[in-house]
């Protein structure tokens, strides 16, 4: 049986789902949501949908990367673990397929910094890894790698990831992307929108100072 602790967990999580779900932030069985648990974290099971996530069904993966028999983690288990082993701080990581990421994502390219929002992730633009098959270490070890020092990135031709100290961060920031990505290509209907150059990234950056604004978890 779970303790009250893991119980709790479980449902902020299937709730999580549920929020990123009703955001439009993914559809079907598109995306993955997870949260650090002990040494080890919970993650939404493989082919999960708003409609049939549950707290019995999220399955827990311990830091050995083993689960118990029977039970099937969400495909991109590694990408999860790999970001909590690089950033310890981090509590919850959230992939999505979301429209307007998987839009931008498809041309390979990093979101530029077209908008002081695009701070918002850690830097001055959001990084997009190269493509690599779904649920692999390759995958797994890029999208972590890029996740070092920003709060989001975008994944080559599939979606996005975002991370955060809590599940709400996580949420906020997957959203918060995908609106970016929206802008970017709303902008781009009138041509390539002006980037914000390199003195005003730095006076953004000395403004938000210590306000935990735009920081990585």
């Amino acid at each position: 049986m779970p303790t009250s602790s893991e119980s709790t967990a479980r449902q902020a999580l299937a709730q999580a789902y549920r929020e990123v779900v009703s955001l439009g932030l993914t559809e079907l069985s598109s995306g993955n949501l997870s949260l650090r648990f002990g040494e080890g974290m919970l993650i939404s099971p493989t082919g999960a949908s708003g409609d049939d996530i549950s707290e019995d069904s999220l399955v827990y993966v311990g830091p050995d990367d083993s689960w118990d028999s029977g039970q099937h983690p969400s495909s991109e288990w590694q990408l999860h673990a790999r970001i909590y082993r690089g950033n310890p701080k981090t509590q919850a990581v959230v992939h999505t397929h979301s429209d307007y990421c998987v839009a931008v994502a498809c041309h390979c390219k990093p979101l530029p910094g077209f908008h002081y929002m695009v701070g918002a992730f850690g830097g001055d633009d959001v990084p997009c890894v190269p493509y690599a098959t779904f649920g692999s270490e390759t995958l797994a070890n890029d999208v972590a790698e890029a996740l070092k020092t920003r709060s989001a990135c975008l994944m080559s031709n599939h979606g996005a990831t975002a991370r955060g100290r809590s599940l709400s961060d996580a949420v906020k920031l997957a959203h918060r992307l995908e609106i970016s990505c929206r802008h970017y290509v709303l902008a781009r209907a009138l041509g390539e929108p002006r980037q914000l150059t390199a003195e005003e990234w730095a006076d953004f950056h000395r403004r938000v100072g210590n306000t935990g604004y735009g920081r990585p978890a």
